[in-house]
Parts: structure tokens; sequence; C-alpha cells
């Protein structure tokens, strides 16, 4: 793989600066954001004065943990612009979510807003070892859902060449690629095996293709995954976090030079880890849910966001800011299984353990009886597809479920292409048990 770490006469000041300088930054950008949130939405002033407590309390980074957290059934309740902290006309851009499992979370945006938000962007694709000049094949889906645009403007904004593909019709875009031979593509991990799967399928070799650059996000990965599809591509994959309610891609983001972990722009973003249960703060270090707080945002300041991912604050490593270690799943997508804690990440450790399987997968969730069954659809790769290799293959991913995470489960091996493909985000749990 060519060496794409950026120099440091191209980062932003703030990204090496010392901790005394970003906490004190930190600190002058929460009281305004907090005040911000307190004046102008009457949802947090109501929330504040609920909870005993006024922007004029924080003293300290520290004193964040006594103001109320805000969730997503907060956004729904208060949709679609009840939340905003500008006038409407203010507002220069609208995202919302798919609202698939009730009213969609709206989030609105000024211009400097998304002035912010591209150069945040910006900053990630550079530390993912993009270039200015660089062809950036955006491969997100681009609409309500933040991640086209968001990597649109960002890639933009560094000064790269933007294909604007999106996603779905992915015979095209093997030909996009092997035509317009970008440096830099973006895009969700699982669609990028769609890729994989398409390039194979023309009789293309994927390491000979023009990719440089991976970055991948939106939905959690495994760093076997990122072995997996680095070896295929001859390319660095790089890991990029965000949300719509805190602002989209480019929260963090990892560097190409040491891929141990998502540095946070910390910037625009306090993080804090908490005990999912009890919601008390946890140490840097420590497991548990991710919280955010807006420092810059004016259309939605957010304070105090339950993301519902699971990960652990560390040092700073490639950056003074801290990273965030991989996102090993959520806490609304963890499967209890007799006892157990499973996470499809997990899952998919394991099947990409099984050289007979391809790395697509779905859980389904069923209890005929009492007991829940956790069954695995996965399917065989082209050299596996014998009866009795997919058979082999069932008992093998079986094995290495039961040894290494601890449950019994079913697995079926269907033959290639079996499990359902995303253009986006993947659907790896299907929940069909019956509520007894």
């Amino acid at each position: 793989m060519e060496d794409r770490t950026p120099q440091k006469t191209d980062l932003d000041p703030i990204e090496i600066a010392s901790r005394d300088e970003i906490a004190g930054l930190q600190l002058e950008r929460l009281r305004w954001s907090l005040r911000h949130a307190y004046e102008n939405t009457a949802f947090y002033k109501k929330s504040f004065d609920a909870a005993g407590v006024h922007p004029d309390d924080l003293k300290s980074l520290s004193d964040l943990s006594r103001f109320p957290f805000t969730v997503k059934t907060d956004l729904r309740d208060n949709y679609p612009f009840d939340m905003f902290a500008v006038p409407r006309d203010q507002v220069v851009r609208i995202h919302a979510s798919s609202g698939t499992t009730g009213k969609p979370t709206v989030v609105g945006y000024t211009q400097t807003d998304i002035d912010n938000w591209a150069s945040l962007v910006a900053r990630s694709i550079r530390a993912s070892g993009g270039r200015p000049g660089d062809i950036a094949h955006v491969a997100y889906g681009y609409g309500l859902f933040t991640g086209g645009l968001g990597a649109h403007y960002g890639a933009e904004q560094l000064g790269c060449t933007v294909v604007p593909v999106s996603g779905g019709m992915t015979e095209r875009q093997v030909t996009l690629i092997q035509d317009f031979k970008p440096d830099i593509i973006m895009v969700t991990p699982s669609y990028m095996l769609s890729i994989l799967d398409e390039f194979k399928a023309q009789g293309f070799d994927p390491r000979e293709s023009s990719l440089k650059v991976g970055i991948f996000g939106a939905e959690p990965w495994t760093n076997t995954m990122r072995q997996e599809i680095e070896q295929a591509f001859d390319m660095h994959a790089v890991d990029i976090y965000g949300l719509s309610e805190v602002m989209g891609p480019g929260v963090a983001n990892e560097c190409v030079e040491t891929k141990d972990g998502l540095h946070i722009w910390e910037d625009h973003f306090y993080p804090e880890i908490i005990n999912p249960e009890t919601g008390e703060p946890v140490e840097d270090g420590e497991q548990g849910e991710l919280v955010f707080t807006s420092l810059t945002k004016e259309a939605l300041p957010i304070i105090r966001y339950r993301t519902r991912d699971l990960t652990r604050l560390l040092p700073g490593s490639a950056r003074s800011m801290r990273r965030m270690e991989k996102v090993t799943g959520r806490s609304d997508d963890m499967i209890i299984l007799r006892g157990v804690n499973v996470f499809p990440t997990q899952i998919e450790e394991q099947i990409l353990k099984c050289a007979g399987l391809a790395p697509h997968f779905q859980i389904e969730l069923t209890n005929p009886d009492r007991m829940d069954v956790m069954t695995v659809h996965a399917e065989a790769t082209a050299e596996g597809a014998s009866e009795a290799a997919r058979e082999a293959s069932a008992k093998e991913l079986i094995h290495h479920i039961k040894s290494v995470i601890g449950v019994s489960a079913k697995v079926s091996v269907g033959e290639p292409h079996a499990v359902e493909r995303s253009m986006g985000k993947a659907r790896r749990l299907v929940d069909k048990r019956i509520k007894k």
C-alpha cells in the first residue's frame, strides 16, 4: 500500500495542540453552547430547569455531568422543527432519518454549520490519507441521509474531484471505478463487500484498481473486516464516525498512519462515556455508552446526546485529541441470548475465520418454544459452494460461535449470493420473536 501519511504542516493547528489548549477551547465553547440551547430552545430550557441546572453552573468541564441527557425520542417528540435554536429562515439545509420505527429525527444546519461540517469532513479525509487533487468516489446514499452530501462537501472542501455516485447500481460502480480511476472511495463497509463481489464477477483484479484509500462508516465493522478489504484491494481501509443528530459523518476519524482508533474532533464535540445502566460517567479507558455535546452547532445544539454506541475513550496518538475505540455495537442492537450478550460484530469475526464462507450474513432471532433461538444465515464462497463444503463450513462456524462467544447457534450456509445485499447500511439482525 502507498504511504498516504499527511504532512504535519497540512494539519489544523488544533489537531496537534496541547491538551490544556484543547480543554480551554472546549470550556469556552461549551459555555456558549449550553447558553445558546437554553435561551433559544424551549425543550432545553424546560429540561435544564427540571434538573435544577443553569448554563452559569458550568465552571469546569466536569460540571457537564450535572446536565440532563438528550435522547432520540426527544427529537421525535419535537418533530419537525421545535429543537431548532435559530429562526427557521436561517436554516439552510434539513436532513432526517428514515423514520422506519416512528417519526424521523430531523436535523437542521445554518450556513456556519454547513461550513464547519465540510471542514471537519475534509479534516477526516486528510487524516485518512486523502489529498487535494485526489478523485473521491462517493457511494454513500444522497438525500435526507447525511452520508452522501456530508462526504461530498468535505471532499470538495479538501480540494478533491468528487464523483457523486450514491448507492446502488453495483455494476456501474465498478465500471466507473475502472474508468474514472478514483483514489478514494467513501462507502459503508458492507456495500464495499458487494463492490468486491462485482469486481470478481466482471473478471477484474481489485488489487489492480486505482483505489488507495477507503473511508468506511455508518455501521460497526471489525478490524478483521479491515484486513479483508485491505488485502483484497491493496488499499488503506480507515474508519469514519458520525451520526446525523450530532452532525453527520466526520465527528471522528482514524488516522491512516496508525489506524488505532478514531480521533474525536474535540474542538467541536465534547465526548463522555457513561454506564448505560446508571447514566453515570466512567473514567477514560472504561467501556460504556458514548455521549456527545456539540460545541459550535447553531441550528441544532445537542446536549449530552446518548448515541447508544458502545466504546471507550483513549489518549491521543497521531493527534492530540482523544480517540474512541472502534464501536463494538449498540446498546440497542445487543442480543441477550440465554444470559450471554452477543453483538453482530462478534458473529462477523467468527465468519471471517471460516475460509469457506463469504463475509455476508444475517442473524435471525425466533422463539418457537420458550427459549430464544439464534440462526446465522451465511453464504459460501464460490470455492466452498458444494453441499459437503457448506455443511462443513456450518459446523465450523457453530464451533467458533460456541467456543469464542459462548452461545449455541444454528447456522444455515446458502450458496453464493444467498444473503440479501444492502446498498447502504446492512440489515444484520432480523427479530422474528413473538412476544408471549
